[in-house]
């Protein structure tokens, strides 16, 4: 059924993220010294200005509440943990994680193996109100087309109701993406806000003089680019690997099932160049949380996991989940004849 369907796609959508900001980085002033955007005496403004004079939506969106509270949660974090600033990155985009996304990855588990197991009583519904359709067409004399809507409209008034009744409309599964995408977008754009000049001042310094010497290893600099490519091809990496994950999970994908990989496929890639052209320190936080996304999907493959968060199981449920991905891992990529 195409609730069924439609399960894999959300899950591969909740786990991968999309977007990008291009950098519009601050000149750095005569002799080497960065300095912020904007002066210091407007300390009282969180968020920045528009980046590079791009106006409208992109500005209410870089000025709006939801987004100052993600500069606030970072500020928050690096004044209490006093981590440097990329250990501030990855505790916040933990945290995150742990205490809002892995909630509802569990919750859209949960439905959509509620959604799984009623298929055999969804068939047998469709199964035996076809045989009545068809009846009911002979004696009535209905045409084709006025049979077929006959049994669309019935089935999806049957279908609802077990929804009803098993409290798992597929729709719920959905809340996830609705809660997940909006909170990696507003932090994205947090970060561009303090990597571009943001106007926050901490002990005399602006946010964005503090991340220029926040970073770590081949990146010591957080506002500037990664000339290496190595945290945007890392990125690429992991989101491959969770595109491939759920490719493995089932044998015999549907159609769209094979779109909606292949497009995920290409998204990836695509993200890998689009990560070299805005600041470090957005693709920490992509890097960061994809990585948990990964960590993530793998832990609720666990029956100890599963059954803690009282997840049903399911016929395609395996005693042995990371074995069976490792096997059908090899046989695909590595034993390949």
């Amino acid at each position: 059924m195409l609730c069924r369907l439609g399960g894999r796609g959300l899950r591969q959508l909740s786990a991968l993220q999309l977007g990008a900001w291009g950098p519009q980085r601050a000149p750095t002033p005569a002799g080497g010294t960065k300095r912020s955007a904007l002066p210091l005496r407007a300390v009282g403004s969180v968020s920045a200005v528009s980046p590079g004079g791009a106006g409208g939506w992109y500005e209410a969106l870089a000025t709006s509440a939801p987004v100052r509270g993600a500069e606030e949660l970072l500020l928050g974090a690096h004044t209490a943990t006093g981590l440097p600033w990329w250990g501030s990155i990855l505790l916040t985009t933990l945290a995150l994680r742990g205490s809002v996304t892995l909630p509802l990855a569990a919750y859209q588990h949960y439905i959509l193996a509620k959604v799984e197991n009623l298929q055999p009583e969804i068939k047998n519904i469709a199964r035996h109100l076809n045989q009545e359709v068809a009846v009911r067409a002979n004696q009535l004399g209905w045409s084709k087309r006025v049979a077929r809507l006959t049994y669309l409209k019935n089935m999806r008034r049957l279908v609802s109701e077990l929804y009803v009744r098993d409290n798992c409309h597929p729709f719920k599964a959905t809340v996830l993406v609705w809660i997940q995408l909006p909170m990696w977008i507003f932090m994205s754009v947090a970060l561009r806000n303090f990597s571009t000049g943001a106007a926050h001042a901490q002990a005399g310094f602006s946010v964005q003089e503090q991340l220029a010497t926040g970073g770590v290893l081949w990146f010591p600099d957080l506002t500037a680019l990664d000339s290496t490519w190595i945290l945007p091809v890392s990125l690429g990496v992991i989101n491959l690997l969770i595109v491939e994950i759920f490719a493995l999970q089932k044998i015999g994908m549907s159609r769209f099932q094979t779109y909606m990989t292949y497009f995920l496929r290409a998204v990836s890639v695509l993200m890998i160049p689009v990560a070299a052209t805005v600041p470090s320190s957005i693709v920490l936080y992509w890097l960061c949380s994809s990585f948990m996304g990964l960590s993530q999907n793998l832990l609720l493959r666990s029956p100890r996991f599963r059954q803690l968060c009282r997840i049903p199981l399911t016929k395609g449920d395996s005693d042995t989940p990371y074995k069976d991905l490792f096997a059908a891992f090899y046989s695909k990529f590595i034993s390949r004849k």
